[in-house]
């Protein structure tokens, strides 16, 4: 086994990775880090300084990398089974990466900003900022709504790097502030996701953890 896939089962990104790994059939193994122990996670820092998941460490090729998107890019170019996830066409690829960038800034970053704001000391919490949010993650989801309203994919009708990132970021959105009744065709578009037979195995393993995610 090369690919070795430093990970945490609740992490959304993470969860993002998992569904191009297992969508493609991409051999690996998963490391878990405990980051609340105190010897796993001086070991993650040595390995990546900022402490962010995922990463992963092809270990043939002396290789490691952070971020997932660079991540399912690497698989994307190394695997043949995994270059469905970025096409090789220039203009259909950069569609990719704008529907991947998208998903990641607008849906999953303003729900995780949300979630962070939840798990805060009330003296340190911010209203305002968490407002702001919700109102950002709404029009995203507005987006979404209009754009899926057809059906398919994020991109069209080939499954990509653009939907794994859609699906841990709308998942979690869903979770923060349900959509359902507001935008049904972006709870479509997450009923597809999550029917999906990678995204559904990403849930079932990460089931036992969910009591840990502050809904409220």
């Amino acid at each position: 086994m090369t690919l070795r896939l430093y990970m945490h089962p609740l992490s959304s990104y993470c969860w993002k990775t998992l569904i191009a790994l297992y969508d493609t059939g991409v051999p690996f193994e998963q490391e878990i880090v405990d980051l609340q122990d105190p010897d796993a996670r001086e070991a993650f820092v040595r390995m990546t300084p900022l402490g962010k998941f995922p990463v992963i460490v092809d270990e043939d090729a002396g290789k490691a990398f952070p971020e997932s998107s660079i991540i399912i890019e690497y698989l994307a170019t190394k695997y043949p089974s995994a270059a469905k996830l970025l096409p090789a066409d220039k203009d259909l690829a950069l569609r990719v990466r704008l529907s991947d960038r998208f998903y990641d800034l607008y849906v999953h970053d303003k729900m995780q900003r949300i979630v962070g704001d939840r798990i805060r000391p009330a003296d340190q919490r911010d209203p305002a900022g968490v407002a702001r949010n919700h109102a950002e993650l709404e029009i995203a989801l507005a987006l979404v709504d209009r754009d899926m309203a057809e059906g398919g994919w994020a991109t069209g009708l080939t499954f990509t790097m653009a939907d794994c990132a859609a699906a841990p970021a709308l998942y979690y959105a869903n979770q923060v502030a349900p959509f359902g009744d507001k935008h049904p065709g972006a709870a479509r578009y997450l009923d597809r996701l999550m029917a999906r037979p990678s995204f559904a195995r990403v849930l079932e393993e990460a089931a036992p953890y969910f009591a840990m995610f502050p809904k409220d």
